[in-house]
């Protein structure tokens, strides 16, 4: 058995709970996978308060939302973090921003997910989150620099995914209904050339699965 990794895990969370209760869950589930039974990581979580985090970015106010989520990742790293990782696709929008303001690294989702695209050989890739994610350019930027192109819904089923997230997911909701309509725009995005799916909101996982669709 492996020896338990040391450094102490800083998750920025509560945006939404549901999400950062299920990095929570993913985490120390690899871990005991890797290390055994016992082997859970040392993990530190501040949940912000979600309400500034939906209403600054409908107020075009990322420069707040940068600064109030580093001031949040500040409190994890006087907390013990070694390094942070933020629980919500939208607001790497200003990863970088934040990561200028901290003294530890911040593992970014945009890296993390532009691997795992690379590592299954595929050029383009749709991409589901909310209307912030799907609407703005910061997934495609970072993808386009490995050569991979993403597309988006069209206006009408972005604001049915983004409607999905707030009013059911982000609450627990998981209606059969909604799965239906997920997987039809994702059918939409492979008919237009997507070989594979950004399920760009952490709360989507909670929705569909890898196994409901065959991209």
């Amino acid at each position: 058995m492996e020896a338990i990794m040391a450094k102490t895990i800083g998750i920025l969370g509560g945006m939404s709970p549901e999400s950062t209760i299920e990095y929570y869950r993913h985490i120390t589930r690899s871990y005991t996978e890797r290390f055994g039974d016992y082997g859970y990581p040392e993990i530190v979580i501040f949940s912000v308060s979600f309400q500034p985090y939906v209403d600054l970015p409908a107020a075009e106010r990322w420069d707040l939302v940068a600064d109030g989520l580093a001031q949040a990742a500040r409190k994890l790293a006087a907390a013990g973090a070694d390094f942070v990782v933020i629980a919500t696709n939208t607001m790497h929008k200003v990863v970088d921003e934040i990561q200028a303001q901290i003294d530890i690294p911040i593992l970014s989702l945009l890296d993390v997910v532009g691997d795992a695209i690379t590592a299954q050989g595929l050029e383009t890739v749709g991409l589901l989150g909310t209307r912030f994610t799907m609407e703005s350019t910061f997934y495609q930027d970072a993808l386009a620099k490995r050569g991979i192109t993403v597309v988006v819904p069209d206006a009408a089923d972005r604001e049915t995914v983004n409607r999905v997230i707030y009013d059911e997911l982000v609450a627990g909701e998981i209606r059969a209904e909604s799965r239906a309509e997920y997987l039809a725009i994702i059918e939409r995005l492979a008919a237009r050339g997507a070989q594979g799916i950004i399920l760009g909101c952490t709360e989507i996982p909670l929705l569909v699965k890898p196994s409901d669709t065959p991209l």
